[in-house]
């Protein structure tokens, strides 16, 4: 949300936002949205506060979700940015955090948490990277998730074969 909030605020990517999401480019909201992204990346490199953000995430991020996709599509009609957030956002969201999650918990599992701070950071840079790619070529991010979901695929394929050969 921050991205999109700063990318509003500054005109960045051609991104305006309209009627009832133009609040988000406000600059209220972007220092709320900075102040709340700041507490999080610094409680998710704590082990099992993690596992509390987690929790709270599985509801919240979804409704982010659709709020940003619903912003996103913002010059249509509201009803129809809605069903849209509702669609595209939550459970691209949703998809997002339950394979954050299970990571998570194999890793708290398998480490006893002390993996979670650097898999935190790699989370960090892949979202600060996936967010510039949907405002810059929003096109691009279903062929990018494709591929990265087929590496992950292949990757654990590969793991399970190693376990059992």
């Amino acid at each position: 949300m921050l991205m999109m909030a700063v990318a509003a605020r500054f005109h960045l990517f051609g991104l305006e936002l309209s009627g009832p999401f133009a609040w988000l480019g406000s600059t209220a909201a972007v220092a709320a949205l900075a102040v709340a992204t700041t507490v999080e990346l610094a409680a998710d490199k704590i082990p099992f506060v993690d596992h509390a953000l987690s929790l709270v995430g599985t509801l919240a991020r979804p409704a982010a979700g659709a709020l940003v996709a619903a912003a996103a599509f913002s010059n249509l009609d509201p009803t129809a940015a809605a069903i849209a957030g509702l669609i595209i956002g939550a459970p691209a969201a949703l998809a997002v955090h339950s394979a954050q999650a299970t990571t998570r918990v194999a890793s708290t599992a398998t480490t006893g948490g002390l993996a979670n701070p650097a898999l935190s950071l790699a989370e960090d840079v892949a979202a600060f990277g996936g967010s510039i790619l949907a405002l810059a070529a929003p096109l691009l991010v279903p062929v990018v998730l494709l591929v990265a979901g087929l590496i992950a695929w292949r990757v654990v394929a590969a793991a399970r074969r190693a376990r059992h050969p």
